[in-house]
């Protein structure tokens, strides 16, 4: 099996897990309106650190986090630990020498993986991790999620017109577009050939990755990767199995809807749905990694509705190019 060993998230809400869950609890958001972070870029809405950030540095921080918050040590120096980046831009569009610089910067013998795929990435980065680990390859995989804002990023979705002036509001009928956002978080996950303890653990059941290869930046109308996504996440079980289904929720008017129309087809209308956005805006490479986290995290603070010693959550993104990705994790007690 493969489970969650330990986490981490840095964004302007706050520095680790809990911070950022606190601040979510309690309703804070870190959107507001930037009239001139950029040169030459309209006022925009997001959440973006107050004095700009190293990647690198951004990135080495929050494993360190992960690190210090697990429950049993993993050396990052071994060759059994592999370190996976999620990443859309990285450092200006350099993706490999910022994935080779964290690698070294712990001792990590290994050739990093840099997985970025859209907004997906986060998402098919701990698929990553979970192949390689039941494979037997690894027995660690560290996986980072990051990216910082900048003029070409936002000056490019401000020319879709996507971008909402205002905080977003995911499947609302008022809905105006998405606020981007900046973040770094780490998942560290562990193979275990065993049950090892009687207390609640993660464990990352399966993954998949769809492309309906519909348009470069238009989702589907059917929702069909989406859904093939959901399907395969449903193998085995009902929707009255999941107690949470993490969803993009961008708050742009078609991936809304293309989303809406994938759950509603998957059966998961009456499922509980955790939409973070928001709070974070959209964190691009880091999304997919920071909004699992606090997805596990709110099943935590309510695992007194497990039924029969368990609860499971749903985490799916899409993104540009049609690319679709969904994973299952299951909080349960080992025996």
């Amino acid at each position: 099996m493969v489970i969650v060993n330990g986490h981490s998230i840095i964004s302007p809400l706050g520095e680790g897990s809990q911070a950022n869950f606190e601040a979510v609890q309690a309703g804070r958001s870190g959107l507001r309106l930037y009239t001139d972070r950029f040169a030459d870029v309209e006022p925009f809405c997001a959440s973006l650190f107050d004095t700009p950030q190293d990647f690198v540095e951004l990135c080495v921080r929050s494993v360190e986090l992960a690190v210090s918050s697990q429950n049993s040590a993993v050396s990052l120096q071994d060759a059994g630990t592999i370190f996976i980046l999620s990443t859309t831009k990285g450092d200006q569009l350099d993706l490999l020498r910022p994935a080779q610089a964290i690698a070294r910067h712990f001792g990590n013998p290994n050739p990093p993986i840099v997985v970025s795929n859209a907004c997906t990435s986060g998402v098919c980065a701990q698929i990553t991790a979970m192949r390689l680990l039941e494979a037997g390859i690894y027995r660690h995989a560290v996986v980072v999620g990051c990216d910082l804002q900048s003029r070409f990023i936002v000056s490019g979705f401000q020319a879709f017109k996507a971008l909402s002036p205002e905080p977003c509001l995911p499947f609302s009928p008022e809905r105006k577009g998405l606020n981007l956002g900046e973040a770094a978080a780490t998942i560290i996950f562990r193979r275990q050939p065993s049950a090892f303890s009687s207390q609640p653990v993660w464990t990352l059941e399966a993954g998949a990755i769809h492309n309906d290869a519909n348009h470069i930046s238009a989702p589907s109308r059917t929702g069909e990767g989406a859904y093939l996504c959901l399907k395969d996440m449903l193998q085995g079980l009902t929707p009255a199995d999941i107690d949470l289904l993490g969803v993009h929720g961008t708050a742009t008017l078609y991936n809304d809807d293309m989303e809406k129309i994938a759950i509603e087809r998957a059966g998961l209308q009456d499922v509980p749905v955790s939409a973070l956005k928001p709070f974070f805006g959209h964190t691009m490479g880091a999304a997919g990694v920071l909004e699992t986290i606090l997805c596990m995290m709110q099943m935590e603070n309510e695992k007194w509705k497990m039924d029969n010693g368990q609860l499971q959550i749903i985490k799916m993104l899409s993104g540009f190019g049609g690319v679709n990705a969904a994973i299952r994790l299951k909080l349960k007690i080992q025996n």
